[in-house]
């Protein structure tokens, strides 16, 4: 069987991110001055500007503002260090990774999991051949298991001729991690490789990463995610060309000339995770931070298996403990027997489900959590900025929705449901680290107060503050060029336009998972397709076409307005809400363009599954 991507399987992953001190130093100065700009800028809205006539749009406005800012200290804290761990030799046995223990020398041993549950058998085969050929320069024990929760005869056989381990369950309680937490009941290895059904791993994945667990204490090592298959787009130039021949040519250069070089087609979906990894992750490992994320990370069995019996211990004895109450007020006993406490522990522990992987959509993060916040042990983890394996993007846009609907629901649950950020065992630096991530998902709720606010004036000719004078310009200026030129410097190399745009572009899917969490649904989705859903997508980027059609209708309005002489729209009002409409309609296009994307090449066709939208985005 052919696939789209193979046309791809020459490409190399990026090279991680040079630190630059200059770069680095520069950024920081920039970035203590955003903040201190941002707070004096944040105080003055509060205190003398808000339009006082206008309150029930000056008022989300602000809070809006107030939550963007919170957002950037946060961010600013996130990626204030670039600290990377120490890589060291890989071990050569098993005792080099383990302090004060009388162990007999031994090989290292890795089970290297893939999970799978509906994904073609024929992308399987190539995951496994890949994992086949990992080499390392000491004797090694590895074994690679497939963790079929389809129960397929098909996978069976197929693990069977690649020579690998078979498991299988006859229920999918837990779902991934209910999976793993099978495997792991069916194996011994020392390490663990978790992979997806996609994961390509590099034949240096545990040369390069099990070194860093010759420190005692290291629990998980993730690898950056990369995705070989994303589209690189065409110059503009070329594209117009198709179209209107030379004349289309010249236009392109045109433009390229004004605006630098433009990629047409290239990662509609913006999902291109290296400032991800590169960065934000990469920046975590000084305060011990960064978190898993599943495929492409290796972990310590111990420290998996250590942490979840001390967390099943505490959640035992708190239930313990509660049952053991409830009988005190039913006996009028001032303390229950012994005994009937011993037995009430016993049933519990019997009835409870004992989980190293945390059941949850987010069991990687919230794992991580676990890990960090365990204060006997203090476990630690490590961003190796290396990447060590290749996978699949998605590559359309119902695919992408799931997988962001996962990411914000999954995360925000956790935060609104199980209060991390007060759990004991975390340091202030992890959980300021963890507040970030979650104080982004919150962003749905300021972004589409900036998506809107400018259509009031646009429209109506109301404007949040009390007026866009030359005390507005002053605060706001020297605040928003120093967080642009802030973060540029901080991402030197990497562009963060499309990411803000994405970030921006986000809101109707955000504030689904947002709405969903706080009314206490269970989040859940459909398995991330590993193939393109064909046709076109328009239906789920309604919000952000009118936003867009809205946002373009009100600035033809107010400036026909302005021409009739129409007092109320001033023209310093007039170009600063022109000005944040245009922006927000870059902003959004991109994703409403991505909705009718379709890749130039496609060797296979695919079904199409419009109903999915519904129970997943």
């Amino acid at each position: 069987m052919s696939f789209y991507f193979e046309q791809f399987e020459h490409r190399i992953p990026p090279a991680p991110l040079e630190k630059s001190p200059i770069a680095h130093s520069l950024a920081q100065i920039c970035l203590i001055i955003a903040v201190i700009t941002g707070a004096w800028y944040i105080q003055w809205r509060w205190t003398s500007s808000i339009n006082i006539d206008a309150l029930w749009i000056a008022l989300p406005l602000i809070v809006a503002e107030t939550g963007a800012y919170i957002g950037l200290v946060l961010f600013v804290f996130t990626i204030w260090r670039v600290d990377d761990t120490e890589k060291k030799s890989p071990p050569s046995c098993i005792t080099q990774c383990h302090s004060g223990e009388n162990r007999a020398p031994a090989p290292v041993s890795v089970d290297v999991f893939f999970p799978t549950y509906d994904e073609d058998v024929d992308l399987v085969r190539l995951s496994l051949q890949d994992a086949a050929n990992i080499h390392y320069p000491h004797d090694i024990t590895i074994n690679i298991h497939v963790l079929d929760d389809g129960n397929r005869p098909e996978m069976r056989r197929l693990a069977e001729e690649m020579g690998c381990n078979y498991i299988t369950r006859n229920n999918n309680i837990g779902f991934k991690a209910g999976n793993m937490r099978n495997a792991m009941e069916q194996t011994s290895g020392d390490f663990i490789v978790i992979c997806d059904a996609d994961t390509r791993p590099f034949p240096t994945i545990l040369e390069q990463t099990l070194g860093y667990f010759r420190d005692p204490d290291v629990a998980w090592v993730q690898t950056p995610q990369w995705f070989f298959d994303l589209p690189e787009g065409k110059r503009l130039p070329d594209k117009l060309a198709n179209k209107f021949g030379d004349r289309g040519t010249k236009l392109g250069r045109a433009v390229e000339k004004i605006f630098g070089e433009i990629k047409v087609g290239e990662d509609p979906f913006v999902n291109d995770p290296k400032l991800f990894y590169d960065v934000i992750l990469r920046r975590r490992n000084w305060a011990n931070a960064s978190f898993c994320c599943g495929a492409g990370s290796i972990h310590r069995r111990e420290a998996v298996m250590q942490a979840a019996l001390r967390q099943f211990s505490n959640e035992v004895g708190k239930l313990a403990e509660a049952k053991s109450e409830e009988l005190k007020k039913l006996t009028g006993e001032e303390e229950p027997d012994s005994n009937v406490r011993q037995l009430i522990t016993q049933n519990i522990a019997h009835e409870k489900e004992f989980t190293p992987y945390k059941f949850h959509v987010s069991e990687d993060i919230y794992t991580s959590i676990e890990l960090h916040s365990d204060k006997q042990r203090k476990w630690k983890s490590v961003l190796h900025p290396e990447v060590q394996s290749k996978m699949l993007s998605p590559q359309d846009l119902l695919t992408w929705t799931v997988q962001r609907f996962k990411y914000a629901g999954g995360t925000l649950d956790i935060a609104l449901n199980d209060n991390f950020l007060l759990r004991k065992g975390l340091s202030f630096p992890q959980r300021m680290m963890y507040a970030s991530t979650v104080w982004s998902y919150f962003g749905g709720i300021w972004n589409i107060v900036f998506l809107t606010a400018p259509l009031v004036f646009l429209f109506f000719a109301i404007a949040p503050v009390s007026a866009y004078s030359i005390d507005f310009y002053k605060h706001i200026f020297p605040f928003l060029f120093m967080t642009e030129l802030g973060t540029m410097l901080a991402m030197w190399g990497l562009s963060g336009r499309k990411a803000k745009f994405s970030y921006l572009a986000f809101f109707p899917v955000n504030l689904k998972a947002i709405w969903t969490v706080l009314r206490g649904k269970k989040i859940s989705f459909p398995v991330t397709s590993k193939e393109r859903q064909d046709g076109n997508f328009a239906s789920l980027v309604w919000p952000q076409a009118g936003i867009i059609v809205l946002t373009t209708v009100g600035i033809v309005f107010a400036w026909l307005q302005f021409a009739i002489g129409n007092p109320k729209f001033d023209l310093a009002g007039l170009l600063i809400n022109s000005f944040w409409g245009l922006n927000n309609i870059l902003a959004l296009s991109g994703i409403v363009m991505a909705a009718f994307w379709r890749p130039e090449e496609v060797t296979d066709a695919f079904d199409s599954d419009h109903n999915a939208f519904a129970e997943a985005a």
